[in-house]
């Protein structure tokens, strides 16, 4: 772990600091340095010579991010402070001119969203295969790549989701052929996919399923901290400078040697333990779904839905729970689990619940979220109920997301907004995927999903107006 072995030689030499950061090893924040520990303080530090530079690495980072390419089957990697948002952002802008396409699901985060107009990129949305019992997209079908690869042979990327937010995936190895043979590169947001090549139970991971780029969180599900992620990359369609060199525009010039190092810690325990705690994870969560499937009321998917399409395999730490059968919406049983069980779940829709099982957990912490769960299915349960899905098919695009962005914006109420082109986008956070996004036109039922949501209490992002009662529109 040439990085933290680094910090910690340096912590071990007691350096009288008179650089940045300003709080001098904790002494300049006491009550912070008394909560947290001096010693996490102490080793918050500035880029130095014997600690390396995030921006132009040439020691310990470059080192440290050479034994991360190889753990993930890859030719390049790149430490980001700035989450998994910039490396997403970094791989749309490393491939797409202005002007130029990428093909991409609707449902992708509002990072991709976000990486179209830094780029100036054009969208061309795929519609991804909609499982309408649990209200929630999967994974593409090859077939559905292959019609936008013959509909736009002048793109220049396909942009894949893998897995999805409720760990479902497509046929990634045979889209990337197909991309490949029509000569564009393949971009993979991975964001909860960080553990799938250390595990022969996991669904492939996009660096030996060929892909030329792919964003990694490996803070959601491969241990680092928060905000520190991976951006992998294969030699071949991309140039590894271009995106160093994209990756600086944004990135901190101050990046932080605990979310680097943790990186670096994280990177290791995967590779050299990674396949001995999955294989025990996966026993823990197979228990779990299958207790819970014993609740009445309640039902964890799994991989009883695939179909060998748009539904190709499936990641099995991610415990997802449909509520509608005990009464209830997903964002009731996200409130309840936390105001009346002390249980954080990942996530709460209109029809499901999200929990990710990972590393850190063990049979005491899921015994205890599975008993919650009967007893609320008791306490609260009251009769089946269908409830209002969102908007799960593609929005008609009217202008890029980049042109609506730097467009002429008017205010009016989002419930006369019908038909207008959207010049902001409005989501729930988790799971951060636009109900309409920059450059779509406002549809009733983009209008209606988002009363629902609003009725439910959950928080709604992306607009100036913070009760989302009016919204911008393209024109004067």
């Amino acid at each position: 772990m040439p990085l933290f072995e680094a910090l910690k030689k340096y912590h071990e030499k007691k350096v009288t600091p008179f650089d940045v950061p300003g709080h001098k090893h904790g002494k300049g924040l006491p009550e912070l340095a008394d909560f947290i520990g001096e010693k996490v303080l102490q080793v918050d530090v500035n880029s130095m010579k014997p600690l390396d530079f995030l921006n132009d690495p040439s020691s310990v980072i470059k080192e440290a991010q050479e034994l991360a390419a190889q753990a993930f089957s890859a030719d390049h990697c790149f430490f980001l402070v700035n989450g998994t948002t910039s490396a997403v952002q970094a791989m749309i802008m490393s491939t797409c001119n202005p002007g130029e396409k990428v093909i991409l699901p609707r449902n992708a985060h509002k990072s991709a969203i976000n990486g179209l107009i830094l780029s100036g990129a054009q969208p061309v949305y795929i519609q991804p295969q909609i499982n309408p019992q649990l209200g929630i997209a999967m994974g593409v079908t090859v077939e559905s790549v292959e019609l936008a690869i013959a509909e736009n042979p002048d793109a220049k990327a396909v942009f894949i989701i893998n897995p999805t937010y409720y760990g479902y995936t497509g046929n990634i190895r045979e889209i990337v052929k197909l991309a490949h043979r029509h000569g564009m590169a393949v971009l993979v947001d991975e964001a909860h996919g960080a553990h799938f090549g250390f595990s022969d139970g996991l669904p492939q991971d996009a660096m030996s399923a060929g892909a030329d780029m792919s964003s990694v969180s490996l803070h959601k599900t491969g241990g680092s901290l928060t905000q520190s992620s991976l951006l992998l990359m294969r030699e071949g369609l991309i140039d590894p400078g271009k995106v160093r060199a994209i990756i600086n525009l944004t990135q901190t010039t101050s990046a932080s040697y605990l979310l680097m190092s943790s990186l670096d810690v994280a990177r290791k325990s995967l590779a050299t333990n990674g396949s001995e705690n999955l294989q025990e994870i996966l026993g823990i969560s197979s228990w779990a779904r299958e207790s819970i499937n014993a609740i009445d009321g309640l039902y964890a998917f799994g991989k009883e839905l695939l179909d060998g399409k748009g539904v190709y395999n499936f990641d099995e730490t991610k415990l997802g729970i449909n509520v509608t059968g005990i009464g209830m919406t997903g964002f009731e049983a996200y409130d309840i689990l936390r105001d009346e069980y002390n249980i954080q779940m990942e996530l709460g829709d209109a029809t499901n619940i999200l929990a990710i099982i990972s590393l850190g957990d063990a049979m005491d912490s899921v015994s205890k979220l599975v008993g919650a769960l009967r007893d609320m299915a008791v306490r609260f349960g009251k009769e089946k109920i269908k409830i209002k899905t969102p908007p799960l098919k593609n929005p008609e695009v009217i202008v890029s997301p980049r042109n609506a962005f730097y467009g002429m914006k008017r205010t009016v109420k989002l419930s006369e907004a019908k038909g207008m082109i959207c010049a902001e986008s409005v989501m729930a956070y988790p799971p951060g995927i636009p109900i309409v996004a920059m450059g779509e036109k406002i549809n009733e039922e983009m209008i209606e999903y988002i009363g629902f949501i609003k009725g439910q209490k959950t928080t709604l992002s992306g607009t100036k107006d913070p009760n989302v009662e009016y919204i911008e529109v393209l024109g004067y």
